[in-house]
């Protein structure tokens, strides 16, 4: 194990002996700035000793006769600002500095808080100011986006990794974003699937910008799922996507597709005022969680006698969906209270629609699906939990499907 040294008394006190506001030590020409250049430079010095095999001002002795040759300056971007170093360089230009490599420009770490920023909705100009006011350097566009774009190739991975061969429930969710496309801005579909696995984890399947509508676009998004591994899914819990149900079949003859109720009882409400939401949502609660379709069908009825009145679309809305709707009911509530989690969808559309919303549009579908994917490596993190009493669903789940079910 490696001890760390400590730094003697007398040279803290010797580096603070003019020390009289925070400025002195952490400001733009302060202590610790100057501190780093000078330790920085010695280290350098040290690697071209090494490089070399003798010291500076010794005579050389290195068979190639190679020797230092003079100085270059370089100026690196990190927390403490803009830093200026002079970089030893030797004859032969063979020399390969370790602590700040050739090319390097900012230190290690300054990419992460750029990509983070950006990862939070920031537009670039928002992260220039931010990067300006807290470390004192200007960063350009182009460094910005140089760094973003790297994301690229981790997206390409992330959306073609593999996937467990069997999830219970997958929720195919969207968001309508706004992308300039051949010169004009379009109001584009983008589709997150979200699935539950056999721990009760959460996990984001993919993304897709919908190029196209219906059951092709739908097909190509399926079968991208069973060509990344995944057998089987039980449930598919949709918003009434055109196509979609025909495309399942086609590669999932198996899967049940479910009316999402969450997504039902949102559609509804917004046809209600802040003032009224909560009444609505407590009577609407009382069709879906019914104990049979019959009761559910006479909580509709006296849904319609007390509401249609002032909201006559929201019956509508059930009444139009009521054959997608009634499959929640053949399910024990077990099952039912992971078909309706609110968490799975909401924070996730809710996170997403707070990055977007500060953006006019976006340049093109590569910049949104890097946004989005940073977006959602963020959200993600904080999925460290199982779902709540998914010991009892999964139990429900092995009688339900058990023929399909995989040794757990």
């Amino acid at each position: 194990m490696t001890v760390s040294k400590s730094i003697p008394t007398e040279l803290l006190d010797t580096l603070l002996s003019d020390y009289q506001k925070p400025e002195d030590l952490i400001g733009e020409n302060g202590l610790l700035k100057q501190l780093t250049k000078a330790l920085v430079e010695r280290a350098l010095e040290a690697e071209m000793t090494e490089h070399l095999g003798h010291a500076k001002h010794e005579a050389v002795t290195n068979p190639s006769g190679n020797a230092r040759n003079g100085k270059s300056r370089k100026n690196l971007k990190g927390d403490f600002g803009e830093l200026q170093l002079e970089i030893p360089r030797d004859r032969h230009g063979s020399f390969e500095p370790q602590i700040v490599a050739k090319h390097q420009t900012r230190w290690t770490g300054f990419d992460d808080k750029i990509i983070s920023l950006y990862a939070r909705g920031l537009t670039v100009r928002e992260i220039q100011s931010h990067l300006e006011e807290l470390y004192g350097t200007e960063v350009s566009p182009s460094l910005i986006s140089s760094v973003t774009d790297a994301v690229a190739d981790e997206v390409k991975a992330w959306q073609s990794r593999p996937l467990e061969p069997v999830y219970p429930i997958v929720y195919l969710d969207c968001i309508h974003v706004k992308v300039r496309d051949t010169g004009a801005v379009r109001v584009k579909a983008v589709y997150l699937a979200i699935g539950i696995n056999l721990n009760g984890e959460k996990e984001v399947l993919g993304l897709w910008i919908a190029q196209t509508e219906g059951a092709k676009f739908w097909l190509q998004v399926v079968t991208e799922l069973k060509n990344r591994g995944v057998q089987d899914i039980f449930i598919a819990c949709v918003d009434g996507l055109k196509g979609f149900p025909e495309a399942i079949e086609t590669v999932y003859p198996q899967t049940a597709v479910q009316l999402c109720i969450v997504h039902l009882v949102r559609n509804s409400l917004n046809y209600v005022g802040w003032k009224m939401r909560k009444r609505i949502a407590d009577d609407l609660k009382r069709i879906y969680q019914s104990a049979t379709v019959a009761e559910a069908e006479q909580q509709l009825v006296e849904f319609e006698a007390q509401w249609n009145g002032d909201y006559p679309s929201i019956a509508q809305i059930w009444r139009r969906n009521w054959s997608r709707i009634i499959p929640f009911f053949d399910y024990p509530p077990e099952i039912r209270r992971i078909i309706y989690t609110t968490n799975a969808i909401e924070s996730v559309n809710m996170s997403l629609r707070k990055i977007t919303k500060n953006r006019g549009s976006f340049p093109n579908d590569e910049a949104l699906s890097k946004l989005f994917y940073l977006a959602l490596m963020n959200i993600s993190k904080k999925w460290t939990m199982p779902l709540h009493d998914w010991k009892a669903a999964l139990n429900r789940f092995s009688i339900q499907f058990d023929d399909r079910m995989p040794n757990h």
